[in-house]
């Protein structure tokens, strides 16, 4: 038994903590040696703790991690120097970042290279192993520069699972490598695989030019969710190649699954987490559910939505096939990314291979908990910023991506999410990155956090709009706070900022961001309580036909404003979850894309499709730039229930001249006088919508109630 313990807490300053319980010695002295020359530690402070005194000591050198130290004091008891939180200081960190791009396993047919960064490891091993989790084979790892180890294997390597064995402060621990491209049956082992064995031909030529953000209308749903429902046509029901299934039929035929969404129009596909994640055994085949923000591999696909989660080439390839038959149909894929917590701290491979660096840690050195699952990865670190830019552009490289969705945004820090911008903006700028940019309890300075507040610090990264959300259907967390589209009034004044991107409408009202290519607007996603959910609550007192009204007043406000309009899969058919406000792991009758309840409201879709349609065609409401809105944008003064706003100035951007849209959340209709008596076309009105026009109206318009009209002047012909 040590009668004490001694902590590398910088380079050269060592914590050494004594028991009270020993005997006292008058005038500790202490030495640290590294097997052949023992020098001094200087004393610089003591502090009493509750069961220990606390020293802290200056070493005459800076300690070299590659080497082995011992602690005595002058009456011959020692110790093993332990590394401490020298891994959480600005020193550490530029002292063993490593900038090379060939961490993990590199495959060739007549060598891999395997590397992993540990610098705080005193051995590592590389194990391989039978399928049957029997150790195979196990070679010593070399420490090389930057406190990366490396084995090169001149063998044929591919189909070997693999582990790390890493022993730091003296225990060892197995870990999957972070850089694993491949994962077993449930992320047990990595495999080294020949990745030219999963290539899809992309089909990236069918993609629609995107000229920046707000061209783009989002629409998210779950792999699973999209295909599982026992009516949706699909054969590969739950799974990645159900993306890739034509012609499929629900209820009275129905368009259901890739054809609906081609029908539908929309031009992003966002799909919540499908890297490998936790919670779901993959040996079970429809046993489980999850959303999938518990990551595990950080870089390899999910095996429950492959045809076979034991082959590791088989997920791979069907994501690839899952990404580019979107692409073939001019869709758009946008990957939800979890970089702001592990699954679970204790099992994570970041903190096998080096333990305290890659999260953060309050003050009293307790894991921060701002994301609510008991972690916080510190990206500010160079080596886990590194890491997450690695992974993102990984798979913009290899499987094709699109665009980014970061969960809970507000955890990492600015810098990183700048860092990752220009790295994707190298490859192509027209990737989109979004996030979710709430104001979290982790220990960032507030100026340093990727949040909503700092978005003008983030040009080109957007940001999902809470205000948005709540202003025009009411709270999300107070089920019988009403919104905008479902009567209240009380907060009306904030639409004349959130019509115009939320950007500054007026120096009395402050904008939320500087352009409006920073502002996803949405009214519902997987999280929380669908709005039809949300309605039958909050407006319980109503009839179905009344609420069905104002969902789609709130589609329409969310497909006309300035911004990025994002839609939850289903919303445009009054999608439910029966009551349930987190289904992150419950059956699949709550969360499924109910085909069935699409055929029953069949009928309400066009309208939607037109709302789109119309957006995708007119320029007018996809402005980039704030400059442009402060141009084109004027708030419309109209009476109670009524809101909208005159786009104007058009004739060099957009095929109408002039553009009035006026939302109506009243029961009754109301009659407005227009801004002039020349003619205008109908566009929109009540429940009917055709972008070459409806009719036509002079002097006054009609607004139905709980509806959305669109008006429009045609360029003047020369």
């Amino acid at each position: 038994m040590n009668w004490f313990e001694a902590y590398l807490d910088e380079m050269d300053v060592v914590t050494i903590l004594l028991s009270k319980t020993n005997p006292p010695i008058y005038e500790r002295q202490f030495y640290i040696s590294d097997g052949t020359v023992k020098q001094p530690l200087t004393i610089i402070s003591q502090q009493e703790l509750i069961g220990e005194l606390k020293y802290t000591c200056k070493s005459p050198f800076e300690i070299d991690l590659a080497k082995k130290y011992m602690v005595c004091d002058q009456i011959g008891n020692e110790t093993d120097l332990l590394i401490g939180s020298v891994i959480r200081t600005e020193k550490f960190d530029k002292k063993f970042f490593y900038d090379g791009n060939d961490l993990g396993a590199t495959y060739t047919k007549e060598k891999t290279i395997f590397k992993v960064w540990a610098p705080t490891a005193s051995d590592v091993l590389l194990v391989f192993y039978e399928q049957s989790g029997n150790i195979k084979q196990t070679y010593e790892m070399v420490r090389t520069a930057k406190g990366v180890w490396s084995f090169d294997l001149s063998d044929d390597c591919e189909g070997f699972y693999y582990r790390y064995h890493v022993c730091v402060n003296n225990v060892w621990r197995e870990a999957v490598d972070p850089y694993a491209r491949a994962v077993s049956v449930n992320g047990e082992y990595g495999i080294v695989i020949d990745l030219k064995k999963t290539e899809v031909p992309k089909q990236s030529k069918h993609l629609p030019p995107i000229s920046g953000p707000t061209d783009a209308i989002i629409y998210e749903t779950h792999i699973r969710d999209f295909s599982v429902h026992p009516e949706s046509g699909v054969k590969n029901k739950g799974k990645y190649i159900a993306f890739c299934e034509e012609n499929t039929k629900g209820p009275n035929d129905c368009k259901t699954c890739l054809d609906y969404i081609v029908d539908l129009g929309v031009t992003h596909l966002e799909l919540l987490p499908f890297n490998d994640f936790g919670g779901i055994d993959e040996t079970k085949e429809n046993g489980e559910y999850n959303w999938g923000y518990n990551p595990l591999h950080y870089n390899v696909p999910e095996g429950s939505y492959a045809t076979d989660p034991y082959d590791p080439y088989v997920r791979i390839r069907e994501t690839k096939e899952m990404i580019e038959a979107l692409h073939r149909k001019g869709i758009r894929v946008i990957m939800d990314v979890v970089y702001n917590h592990v699954y679970i701290r204790e099992q994570s491979n970041f903190r096998k291979i080096v333990p305290g660096y890659y999260f953060r840690y309050t003050e009293y050195g307790f894991p921060s908990n701002g994301t609510g699952v008991g972690n916080d990865i510190a990206s500010e670190r160079l080596m886990v910023r590194k890491f997450i830019i690695d992974s993102v552009i990984y798979w913009i490289k290899e499987y094709n991506v699109d665009g980014f969705r970061f969960d809970l945004m507000g955890i990492l820090d600015i810098t990183t999410m700048n860092a990752i911008r220009q790295a994707v903006d190298e490859i192509d700028p027209s990737i989109i990155i979004i996030g979710e940019g709430w104001n979290l309890n982790t220990p960032l300075l507030e100026e340093e956090k990727a949040t909503i507040m700092n978005a003008a610090k983030m040009p080109r990264i957007a940001h999902f709009n809470d205000v948005f959300r709540d202003t025009v259907k009411g709270s999300t967390f107070h089920l019988l706070e009403r919104g905008y589209i479902s009567g209240n009034l009380k907060y009306k004044h904030k639409l004349k900022m959130l019509f115009a991107g939320s950007i500054s409408v007026t120096k009395k009202m402050k904008g939320m961001f500087p352009s409006p290519s920073q502002t996803v607007n949405y009214v519902e996603c997987h999280d929380n309580h669908t709005l039809w959910d949300k309605l039958a609550v909050s407006n319980a007192d109503e009839s179905v036909e009344i609420r069905k009204k104002r969902q789609y007043l709130a589609i329409a406000i969310v497909l006309l404003s300035q911004g990025i309009p994002f839609l939850h899969s289903g919303i445009e058919f009054f999608r439910t979850k029966y009551g349930e406000g987190n289904s992150y792991n419950k059956p699949d009758y709550i969360n499924q894309l109910d085909w069935a309840r699409k055929n029953m409201f069949e009928d309400f879709i066009p309208y939607i499709k037109t709302l789109i349609a119309i957006r995708k065609a007119h320029p007018a409401f996809r402005l980039k730039t704030r400059e442009e809105i402060e141009r084109h944008y004027r708030w419309l003064m109209l009476p109670t229930n009524l809101a909208g706003f005159f786009l104007y100035d058009l004739e060099e951007i957009d095929p109408w001249r002039e553009i009035i849209v006026i939302f109506n959340n009243g029961l009754k209709e109301k009659e407005w006088q227009l801004p002039s008596n020349e003619l205008w076309n109908i566009a929109v009105q009540g429940d009917q919508a055709d972008e070459n026009g409806l009719g036509q109206v002079s002097q006054k318009v009609l607004i139905p109630p709980l509806s959305t009209v669109i008006l429009f002047k045609d360029r003047e012909k020369k």
